[in-house]
């Protein structure tokens, strides 16, 4: 989870996913709990499918600054987007079986980061 300090007024702004339909770790598990995450934190949802043209540019961009960045890199990866600009890597889907990645959502819902951001304490 991140750790780095924060302004204290920054707060977070945007959840966006980076996923295909076709992948069995995005649709519908990921982007059913992106969604989630980002109604527990009042916050808009992406979504940005690298099959469509228009969205693949941003989702590499992200993915490139703040991801796991690799010529044919993993999908989801999950970013949450601050007030301040930022941009913290929350996840990325693994590429073992889908309960794996099943798995690592069940970690971060509960989280001690997240349950701190969710009431808004330190982040």
């Amino acid at each position: 989870m991140p750790r780095r300090p924060r302004p204290a007024d920054a707060r977070p702004a945007r959840v966006s996913i980076v996923l295909a339909d076709w992948c069995p770790h995005c649709v519908p598990l990921s982007d059913v709990r992106a969604r989630r995450l980002a109604r527990q934190l009042r916050v808009p949802y992406r979504r940005l499918d690298i099959e469509r043209r228009a969205e693949v540019r941003v989702a590499d961009r992200i993915v490139r600054a703040h991801g796991d960045w690799a010529p044919d890199y993993l999908i989801p990866q999950v970013f949450l987007e601050w007030t301040d600009g930022r941009v913290d890597h929350l996840f990325t889907g693994f590429s073992e079986q889908v309960a794996r990645t099943r798995q690592g959502w069940t970690d971060l819902f509960r989280s001690a980061w997240l349950r701190r951001l969710r009431a808004g304490g330190p982040r």
